[in-house]
């Protein structure tokens, strides 16, 4: 049995149910019977049409679905004439149905569990498993969104920024319970790819992909954060990083610069260096001014602090963080995105002076950063860097 291939079709079998008039929630159940099904027939007796089988199977159990509720009685007028069986419409309804799990009616949580369980065909009880809730608790979410978006109608163009927001919240989630969520959201980027011609698009899936790229030297043998400047870049996906820097060349000669091709470009810089020492900061700011300009975000801000500091001097980079401090104080207008996250700020603040050699105020900030952590992988790393520091101080 083709898990894959199952997976990649359910988005577009449950798209054309939706479009034939059945509502999300009923027409996600029949798919999903569907797919049942096919995991008990296909071993035996492969279809010459995997997505119209799926199709036909699906329609068939909604119409027995809808038939049977004499609630529904109306909705049955409407749908009671079946298809004949056949190949599948040539018509791709991926897109409106990412369109449908992004909706902006929907908060952030459930349109990336819809996500999850409509597009990426995840089961609840996977999902719940990765991101560490109750299975009933992810259910009830999930019934919620499906409600809420039963009944809508795409009269007009979809927002392609949320839908590419909800999937860059997939991937930050990575890898937990036996989902690897950085995984799967390249494959719905890439399926997202393949029915929109957006550069956005396109640079998403290359900041994806090259920063999956780095993932196997992102963590020690015994699980501790490795930073970018300490990593093994011999143990870094050369073939991912050629594939991102590929699709982001293509994307950026479109001329229609946006944040993810913009975060991208960074990233790119950064694969490309052979060493830390080799990183073309000067570009890395500029790329960040960019990104300053696109979103104004205070993350943004303090990431390009950062970069100030490598390019011009932890001096400067301090100065960099001094002015984002100021434009963040209640008497300054409220940031556009929000402001930059605290044990972040207070990390950054510490390496950059450790940079200048204060190693009593670097060491009190990790500790500080520490504190404010709320992952504990990143806890561990700021008290090490504490420690690393103080015991430096006492020799």
């Amino acid at each position: 049995m083709n898990e894959v291939l199952l997976r990649s079709l359910t988005p577009s079998v449950l798209g054309i149910l939706v479009r034939r008039g059945a509502d999300f929630a009923a027409a996600e159940d029949a798919v999903q019977d569907a797919l049942v099904e096919a995991v008990r027939v296909w071993p035996a007796d492969p279809p010459r049409d995997p997505k119209g089988w799926l199709v036909t199977v699906a329609w068939r159990r909604f119409l027995d679905v809808t038939r049977a509720d004499a609630a529904r009685r109306r909705r049955e007028d409407r749908v009671d004439e079946e298809p004949a069986p056949g190949p599948a419409s040539a018509v791709d309804d991926t897109l409106q149905l990412y369109f449908l799990c992004a909706h902006p009616s929907l908060p952030q949580t459930s349109a990336v569990a819809l996500t999850l369980r409509a597009v990426g065909g995840l089961t609840t009880r996977q999902i719940a498993r990765a991101y560490l809730v109750p299975e009933a608790t992810m259910a009830q979410r999930i019934s919620r969104a499906k409600r809420t978006v039963s009944g809508i109608r795409f009269d007009r163009p979809g927002d392609v920024a949320t839908v590419l927001r909800v999937l860059y919240l997939v991937f930050n989630e990575g890898y937990s319970g036996d989902v690897d969520l950085a995984a799967e959201a390249i494959r719905l980027t890439r399926q997202l790819a393949a029915v929109i011609d957006h550069p956005e698009v396109a640079g998403l899936l290359a900041l994806m992909l090259l920063h999956h790229a780095r993932r196997a030297a992102r963590t020690a043998p015994d699980g501790s954060l490795v930073p970018l400047a300490e990593q093994d870049r011999a143990r870094w996906d050369t073939v991912a990083i050629a594939e991102g820097i590929g699709i982001l060349q293509t994307a950026l000669a479109r001329d229609r610069l946006g944040e993810f091709q913009a975060q991208a470009a960074i990233a790119a810089l950064h694969a490309d260096a052979p060493t830390a020492g080799e990183t073309d900061w000067v570009q890395i700011v500029e790329w960040y001014d960019e990104l300053v300009r696109l979103t104004d975000s205070p993350v943004v801000r303090l990431n390009r602090a950062v970069a100030v500091g490598e390019a011009d001097g932890p001096r400067a980079g301090l100065a960099a963080l001094a002015a984002l401090d100021e434009s963040s104080s209640p008497a300054a207008p409220a940031a556009p995105k929000g402001r930059h996250p605290l044990p972040r700020r207070t990390a950054v603040a510490a390496y950059l002076h450790e940079r200048d050699g204060d190693l009593e105020t670097a060491a009190r900030l990790y500790a500080d950063a520490a504190h404010q952590a709320t992952n504990l992988a990143e806890r561990d790393h700021l008290t090490r860097q504490a420690a690393r520091l103080n015991a430096r101080r006492e020799r």
